[in-house]
């Protein structure tokens, strides 16, 4: 499926902060991807908030924003303990290295949902949705890794946002991210998907972005 030429992506006039009823979602900290001379690079994941009828962490950022997270929870309102559910939208180290501070949230990491160690049954890995209510679910969107999800939430001023891991690195990725995904053929499905359904889309090394379907 493509569906390049009718649509296009833009940064231009987007809060971080996005209101909306029964849910508004929050970017914490907005993830950023920079290579290095040495050949290295340095990474963090973006951190997402969603809240409403419940309180919703996407990723957890790396080990070292364990003190920057719980203050910009603070900032909120919120402690740790306030947080619901915490989706990793995968396992890589900078999106899900502050687990630790949530252990009475349910937690879903790829395609796994447990709460403490007792794991719930689901359907992710078969391609099917996982609602949190009528207004928040996550999906499989697996490509960059076998079993990635993004969470999807309607009814936000914005239209509907998708907070989407690293389905998409930032707006402008164009095909950079082949470079670091495991199954690209799946990843680029998923990512028109994403385009199709989603207002705004958040990805997990860049500025939140808008979609224009013309």
């Amino acid at each position: 499926m493509n569906t390049n030429r009718s649509i296009r992506k833009s940064e231009s006039g987007l809060s971080s902060d996005i209101s909306g009823q029964p849910y508004c979602v929050s970017v914490l900290k907005e993830g950023y991807c920079t290579a290095e001379s040495d050949g290295t690079f340095r990474a963090d994941g973006t951190i997402s908030l969603i809240t409403g009828p419940q309180t919703i962490l996407v990723d957890t950022g790396g080990p070292w924003d364990r003190d920057f997270l719980v203050a910009k929870l603070k900032e909120k309102g919120l402690t740790p303990d306030n947080v619901a559910t915490v989706v990793g939208t995968h396992g890589h180290s900078d999106h899900v290295g502050n687990l630790g501070l949530f252990p009475n949230a349910k937690i879903i990491v790829g395609c796994d949902i447990s709460v403490g160690d007792r794991y719930l049954p689901n359907q992710l890995a078969e391609g099917e949705p996982y609602p949190i209510d009528d207004f928040v679910s996550v999906i499989p969107t697996p490509g960059h890794m076998g079993r990635d999800v993004s969470v999807l939430v309607k009814g936000t001023s914005e239209g509907t946002v998708l907070v989407a891991g690293d389905l998409f690195e930032r707006c402008h990725d164009e095909d950079s991210w082949k470079e670091l995904s495991e199954n690209p053929q799946i990843q680029e499905t998923n990512r028109q998907m994403a385009l199709q359904m989603a207002d705004v889309i958040i990805p997990g090394h860049g500025p939140l972005f808008r979609v224009h379907r013309e």
